[in-house]
């Protein structure tokens, strides 16, 4: 991915931009042959050398085809013919976009494959679900799991629609309307640059294309930001269900020997508020003046690169955290057990309701054995058992049954398999 944004890879792409326009011009006749052939046999550049040519025209792309053109010779007269700097800027800026979008994909594609791997490892894997951060009713970590894989699928929708949106590039001169170069020049050099050519540009490429592109980086920083937390809450020593891998020789603290902090998903939550901004300063962008001002060509220096190179390394640190995931099944089990079986209320409910009580009064008596529970008065089934309410429409038989892990766990293979998870 860092290849992608240097220097060296910026100048190859505007390098094969400005052959492919002459040798388009070429086939169509607009200029001759064999200077399109000398173009493509001499033309190259040397850093250096185009950076100081800068410091005299205060101008990347005049010095960039200042330099190229002292080494073809006479022929580069038809270097740059009828285009903009933009032409150049915009078309190679797909290209690098189109690029790492490639990257992001394939990485999205490896962590949710070592998300499924996971999810199906521990889909029978109880442990309670929370809302509020209070218990809730059980669940299995591998549902957890692959409720991750779920929203990384649809991260991976996101990405290849807006990548269809960026991977756009333009060749139509000062404000876009070819006036000096023929339009299909612009769509030769962008299929053969694996890009499409803009219907219609300014002298650039639309922002809100570029603002939609970090708009779903920074959706996709946003889920990693959420399962980060998500492991975070889950490895606090009072919970302490699951655990980042801690190498040996690792040190968690300065001060205190025994630490083992959630560093890794820290760190992708804190670098998830960097894509997040990256993505505002984006939409500021969408709005410039008429045709064209430069205004977001600054800052699109920063946060285009930054966003895919910070992406890309969150998507590779979540792969590894999730591979060497330290799971504590019976940590889940103790956890499981601490509210005496109060997560089971619910089942007792409907159960009343379906057996002909009236909501409110159900209600009000499993309330009371909850309450009894919370109070350390024995177990849920236990108080449940002693409300006449409550037994007067469900057996001792029943609402053991009905407070059992199977009541809650039997749709989970029909939700895989929904998942493609089988």
């Amino acid at each position: 991915m860092r290849e992608i944004w240097t220097d060296q890879r910026k100048f190859e792409i505007w390098l094969e931009i400005e052959i492919l326009a002459c040798e388009a011009m070429a086939d169509v006749g607009q200029i001759p042959k064999e200077d399109a052939a000398e173009i493509r046999k001499r033309a190259r550049f040397s850093i250096p050398e185009i950076l100081e040519i800068e410091k005299r025209t205060n101008h990347d792309v005049i010095a960039f085809l200042e330099n190229v053109a002292s080494y073809v010779g006479p022929a580069a007269r038809w270097i740059h013919q009828g285009l903009t700097s933009s032409d150049i800027l915009d078309t190679s800026l797909a290209v690098q976009l189109n690029e790492s979008a490639q990257i992001l994909a394939d990485d999205l594609k490896q962590l949710r494959e070592a998300i499924a791997a996971q999810a199906r490892k521990y889909k029978m894997t109880p442990m309670i679900g929370r809302s509020h951060g209070v218990h809730a009713e059980p669940i299995t970590f591998g549902l957890k799991l692959a409720l991750m894989f779920d929203e990384f699928g649809r991260a991976e929708e996101r990405l290849g629609q807006t990548r269809e949106r960026i991977r756009v590039g333009k060749i139509s001169g000062a404000v876009g309307t070819h006036a000096h170069i023929d339009s299909e020049i612009e769509r030769k050099v962008c299929e053969r640059l694996g890009i499409k050519a803009a219907t219609l540009s300014t002298q650039i490429v639309q922002r809100d294309r570029h603002a939609e592109f970090l708009c779903t980086l920074a959706v996709i920083a946003s889920s990693i930001d959420r399962w980060a937390t998500e492991f975070r809450h889950l490895q606090r020593t009072e919970v302490l269900e699951v655990e980042e891998y801690f190498g040996e020789g690792q040190k968690g603290s300065s001060a205190m020997p025994h630490k083992r902090n959630p560093i890794t998903s820290e760190r992708l939550s804190g670098l998830a508020r960097v894509i997040r901004g990256n993505a505002v300063v984006a939409l500021e962008n969408v709005a410039l003046w008429h045709e064209r001002d430069i205004s977001h060509s600054s800052a699109e220096r920063i946060i285009l690169p930054d966003s895919c190179v910070l992406l890309d390394f969150m998507l590779v640190e979540l792969r590894n955290l999730v591979e060497r995931l330290q799971v504590y099944p019976e940590r889940m089990e103790q956890n499981l057990a601490l509210t005496k079986g109060l997560h089971n209320s619910q089942s007792i409910l409907l159960a009343l309701t379906r057996a002909g009580a009236q909501r409110k009064t159900a209600y009000e008596a499993v309330q009371r054995a909850a309450m009894k529970t919370w109070k350390g008065e024995g177990t849920f089934a236990d108080n449940v058992k002693a409300e006449p309410e409550i037994t007067a429409k469900l057996s001792a038989k029943e609402i053991d049954r009905l407070c059992s892990l199977d009541i809650h766990f039997a749709h989970i293979e029909e939700t895989f398999k929904a998942l493609g998870l089988e």
